[in-house]
């Protein structure tokens, strides 16, 4: 019986649309959807599903939506106000498939409205994990991960007691670019940067990937979402794509989850969580897999690590500051005005800048976040639009 609402924010993206595909399979009716620009998208998935409210970042598109959905019983909201009041309706639970540090009001608004937060939103506690995850247990709402690697260290540790866990092992594909040299990414191009070779993702995710940024942003990720030292959390990269990470054990134990790459794996398990229910995934065979790889990431030709690596050891709001200047780098790489490696360089910018080693609301988080954008401007002199 479908006797829970989801409230799905980012639902015209790469997480938003598996999700959709997901939820027959749960308990959860969708009561709210959010994009940011895709009407015809938007509107197809009001007209299947019928939510009660949906709501789009970008004005002009919403009220150009709201004239096309005139005939159906969905109220269109607009702006980054109208998807915080999305969050904020208190449904059961709020997927956040938000792009980037725009996420962080909404989950803020889910987690007060009292909603659990299934999360694909890394950027939210990359960038205020200690405030996220504090609130979050003040208000006795679960945060449950999306992304596949923390899923994957969520399904290890379940029935395990905490203290017992060493560490924990993020593993990496490498991405499109793995066997690149540092010369070779000085010419890299866009539409190469974006051919991961495991997962299909939106834009900036498989740019992230492509510098390993993303890993990086993981590791932040992890720290906050499990309660880790930053020491405890590991990467590995190991190019099937199979093993999605492992937690180590005071006594030597491993313990991996293996499964076809697929987000739809992760994004139910949210949804569904302690259950397993059937999924329209393919089983796994390992024989005709037949070996999986393991080796050491290179650091040095893919900087963006050890940076987002260095940013949570500094702490404060380096990695709100490290996560907004990527953002702003990839974007300018996506529309052609710099090149790849001139990502890892805005990056460092920020983690070379003064910001501070302590925060206690949202808009310290996002004043860090436009400090570090408006750095790689001026560093490259690029006008905001």
């Amino acid at each position: 019986m479908k006797n829970k609402r989801i409230c799905l924010l980012g639902s015209t993206g790469s997480i938003g649309t598996q999700a959709l595909d997901i939820i027959p399979n749960t308990d959860y009716t969708v009561y709210a959807l959010a994009a940011d620009r895709n009407v015809d998208l938007l509107e197809q998935q009001i007209r299947r599903y019928r939510p009660a409210l949906a709501a789009m970042a970008d004005e002009a598109c919403a009220a150009t939506l709201r004239e096309r959905v005139a005939d159906t019983a969905t109220r269109v909201l607009a702006g980054p106000e109208g998807i915080e009041e999305l969050a904020a309706a208190g449904c059961e639970t709020v997927l956040n498939a938000i792009v980037g540090v725009a996420g962080l009001r909404p989950t803020l608004a889910a987690i007060e409205a009292g909603s659990d937060l299934a999360l694909a939103n890394k950027e939210t506690l990359v960038t205020a994990g200690q405030l996220v995850m504090a609130r979050a247990a003040a208000k006795g709402v679960a945060v449950l991960p999306v992304d596949s690697e923390h899923s994957a260290v969520f399904q290890c540790l379940q029935n395990s007691p905490r203290q017992d866990m060493k560490a924990v092992w993020l593993t990496a594909s490498g991405g499109p670019l793995r066997n690149c040299t540092r010369a070779d990414l000085a010419h890299v191009t866009v539409e190469r940067a974006l051919a991961h070779p495991n997962w299909s993702m939106g834009r900036k995710i498989s740019i992230d990937s492509a510098t390993m940024m993303n890993k990086g942003l993981e590791v932040i990720e992890a720290v906050h979402l499990f309660g880790l030292s930053p020491d405890q959390v590991q990467v590995v990269v190991h190019p099937e794509s199979i093993v999605h990470s492992l937690v180590e054990w005071q006594d030597g134990a491993l313990l991996a989850q293996l499964s076809v790459p697929d987000m739809r794996l992760p994004i139910q398990y949210a949804l569904t969580w302690p259950r397993r229910l059937a999924s329209p995934l393919k089983p796994l065979s390992l024989a005709q897999v037949g070996q999986l790889t393991f080796c050491r990431p290179d650091r040095e030709t893919f900087g963006c690590l050890a940076v987002a690596e260095e940013a949570i050891r500094k702490g404060g709001l380096y990695p709100a500051a490290v996560n907004g200047a990527n953002e702003q780098a990839v974007a300018l790489f996506l529309e052609g005005r710099i090149g790849f490696l001139q990502i890892e360089e805005s990056v460092r910018l920020a983690l070379a800048a003064p910001f501070a080693l302590s925060y206690t609301t949202p808009e310290q988080v996002l004043a860090a976040d436009r400090t570090a954008r408006a750095l790689v401007r001026d560093h490259f002199t690029i006008q905001e639009n």
